[in-house]
């Protein structure tokens, strides 16, 4: 495996570490800011359409800027819209963070994928898919424990926290990307 490629799966991995600490502890929050159904459905919708319209876009942008740089702003809009949970006291806030948490998505996932797919070697290519795709699983499902174990011994500040901090080690530690050709 080269430098590059574990640079970008060990980001992912911690990257998804962050994230994964939420998981299903996202409908308690959102009801607890006073979401219903539809704001909690819609809240994720936007999130959801923001990421999938802008991806298309800033995947075309990427093949003509450094991908490198629009993964890094990606992981920095995200970790800053994670910490952004913290002043989440209504649905319209919710909705404000969702968007840029899209926003974040659609900026880093093109710019890995591409990435990532530039660093493969074709000789390992079923064993390195497997370690994208099933890593981040395992890294998830962890932190979805750690997230239960955080929520339930202490509360919702200390989870956004911890997992804005994680995240952003995640993209200290993807800068390093800027150092591969």
């Amino acid at each position: 495996m080269n430098k590059r490629f574990l640079n970008l799966l060990v980001s992912n991995y911690i990257w998804c570490l962050g994230a994964g600490l939420l998981g299903p502890l996202y409908a308690i929050f959102a009801e607890r800011v006073g979401g219903d159904i539809l704001e909690l459905t819609g809240a994720y919708a936007l999130y959801l359409i923001i990421a999938g319209i802008l991806s298309i876009y800033i995947g075309k942008i990427s093949d003509h800027h450094s991908k490198k740089y629009l993964l890094l702003i990606g992981c920095s809009i995200n970790a800053l819209a994670t910490f952004g949970y913290l002043l989440v006291d209504n649905p319209v806030k919710l909705f404000i963070v969702q968007g840029f948490l899209g926003l974040a998505t659609a900026f880093a996932y093109p710019a890995w994928d591409s990435l990532f797919t530039l660093s493969l070697e074709k000789k390992h290519l079923g064993s390195e898919w497997g370690l994208s795709e099933g890593g981040p699983l395992i890294v998830s499902g962890i932190g979805i424990l750690i997230g239960g174990l955080i929520l339930t011994y202490y509360s919702f500040t200390a989870l956004f926290i911890t997992m804005g901090t994680i995240q952003v080690i995640g993209t200290i530690y993807q800068s390093r990307i800027l150092r591969y050709k």
